[in-house]
């Protein structure tokens, strides 16, 4: 097979990966061992520990959580009873919330699905366009700086948003800062830097001299980067959870002395000052990555492509490629559909969530906290039982599909009955239990899954198809829901939707992808002698 790449000049060249797969390795060992730069672009344990400060920062507060529920609250408390003349009676704990947006009067609910959808379009576009730009050259961290700083200012903007009649500007803040856009831009180039700082541990080139000395296996040593990987991730997620229970509880504190729950005024003060709180915990954690990290050289751009271009023709080629794949392509399919049930039934859940707590603040950071301690809880024991029991990484992920799967037959239950379906506040707490054991590994395991059904030579190709793929799905299901709450008039029915999406997980065969993966490398190979090999952009 063949792969072109680029070196330092924009010059062609050609890796060909043999029958045994391991020149491209070796090439890429010779790069982690090469003495130009070796001190230089060494990992240090400050820039590592930065790194995770980073992620400290960028915990969701203030976008993925206080966000939207202050976002909510704005749309609850300008809103009117559509049962009565248009504002003329405030919404009820027992009656319908609509306002007018886009040129029709809309369920709040519908109006944050809605919202959240074009959010996630923005970004899907976003995406397509510049992801690919964490490859080429050394400005990737700037990139992460700009996105940081702009999404830092829009969790401040919040401040001047605390009064219901400014309801059309969270929309704004909601877009730019909520959810994912700003957020999950400065998220992405962030985790860009994952690899290099990786590969450039000091245990990690010192595995690497031993392979050229002859001392040790390549495979002995790309196992050992790969759990040296898995460690960096999980000591990254592990500090941030840490540092989020932190945060929360300063939160606490915070809202004890705003009085947050003496008044509704109080209280929607109470949200934006949150949000501007974790704005400023984001700037204080992610100075001191701005300063320390090291600026590691990237690809060059290849010839006559522009930054304009080339995210749309990475994902072309891994697109292309995965067609070829059948095993690859019906993963990619329930990855797309999958990831949008979870995505949309989490943010479904989380507006009737808003809603049966009154948009309590102090409720929400008190809830967020359970949330937050029990998914770490949650990792760790999928982690130990897979361990423990040698389960296969796609049984794993079926049994976590399983229990997502319960989170939208009990909203759909609540669609005929008041009982349940996220409907009262011990439902609510136990969800927070419930998503953090049973349904956060969802984020680890889907993952890992890809690279159980991808070719091993072009596995950064398909993780790039597959987080594009995540990304661009994240708005449909929004939309969907919109309509169906607008048709049926009841915020439960979305579920019956996201209930049927999940089938074709079942109808991977990881085994026979193996097989496929195999057969795809070799034809590859023969192509490639031929001069006739289509992995090429």
């Amino acid at each position: 097979m063949t792969i072109t790449t680029w070196d330092s000049k924009g010059d062609h060249r050609k890796d060909t990966l043999g029958a045994e797969g391991s020149d491209v390795g070796r090439r890429s060992l010779e790069a982690t061992t090469s003495s130009k730069g070796l001190g230089e672009w060494t990992t240090s344990r400050r820039e590592l520990w930065c790194f995770y400060l980073y992620y400290v920062g960028n915990n969701g507060l203030s976008g993925f959580n206080f966000g939207p529920s202050q976002f909510q609250n704005l749309l609850y408390l300008a809103g009117y009873d559509p049962s009565q003349p248009p504002f003329s009676a405030p919404c009820g704990s027992g009656t319908d919330c609509v306002l007018p947006f886009l040129g029709r009067v809309r369920n709040i609910n519908s109006i944050v699905l809605l919202t959240n959808g074009i959010s996630f379009a923005i970004q899907a576009v976003m995406m397509l366009m510049i992801g690919a730009w964490a490859d080429y050259g050394r400005w990737r961290p700037n990139i992460t700086i700009f996105f940081t700083l702009l999404a830092v200012a829009v969790s401040f903007a919040w401040l001047g948003v605390d009064d219901p009649s400014h309801w059309r500007a969270g929309v704004a803040l909601y877009i730019l800062g909520s959810t994912n856009s700003l957020v999950q831009c400065a998220l992405t180039f962030w985790t860009a830097a994952f690899p290099g700082l990786a590969r450039n541990l000091p245990e990690v080139r010192t595995s690497a001299e031993e392979v050229k000395e002859g001392l040790k296996l390549l495979d002995e040593h790309s196992q050992y980067e790969s759990l040296t990987r898995n460690r960096v991730s999980n000591i990254s997620f592990a500090v941030s959870s840490g540092g989020e229970i932190i945060v929360l509880a300063i939160m606490v504190g915070i809202l004890k002395a705003l009085k947050s729950d003496a008044s509704v005024e109080n209280n929607t003060k109470a949200f934006s000052v949150l949000i501007a709180f974790s704005g400023g915990v984001w700037l204080l954690c992610a100075i001191p990555w701005f300063i320390f990290e090291k600026r590691r050289p990237g690809l060059s751009l290849p010839p006559g492509m522009s930054l304009a271009t080339i995210g749309f023709k990475q994902t072309y080629v891994a697109l292309r490629e995965c067609l070829r794949l059948k095993q690859t392509f019906l993963y990619l399919i329930f990855y797309f559909l999958m990831g949008d049930v979870l995505n949309t039934t989490v943010t479904v859940i989380g507006t009737l969530q808003n809603s049966v707590v009154s948009y309590s603040t102090l409720q929400l950071t008190l809830l967020l906290l359970v949330g937050i301690f029990t998914q770490g809880v949650g990792i760790y024991l999928f982690w130990l039982v897979q361990k423990k029991f040698n389960v296969s990484t796609k049984n794993m992920l079926l049994f976590n599909v399983f229990w997502i799967l319960v989170l939208t037959i009990w909203g759909l239950i609540g669609v005929h009955t008041n009982k349940v379906g996220f409907k009262h506040v011990w439902e609510i707490w136990l969800y927070q239990v419930f998503y953090g054991l049973m349904v956060c590994p969802w984020y680890a395991y889907s993952q890992t899954m890809i690279s159980e059904v991808s070719p091993v030579p072009q596995i950064f190709l398909f993780f790039a198809l597959f987080s594009v793929i995540g990304k661009t799905s994240a708005f449909i299901g929004p939309f969907v829901s919109e309509a169906i709450i607008s048709a049926s008039g009841n915020n439960n029915m979305p579920f019956a939707f996201l209930f049927g999406l999940t089938i074709f997980l079942f109808l991977v065969k990881v085994e026979k992808s193996r097989i496929e993966c195999e057969e795809f490398v070799a034809a590859e190979a023969i192509l490639q002698r031929d001069g006739h090999s289509i992995i090429q952009p």
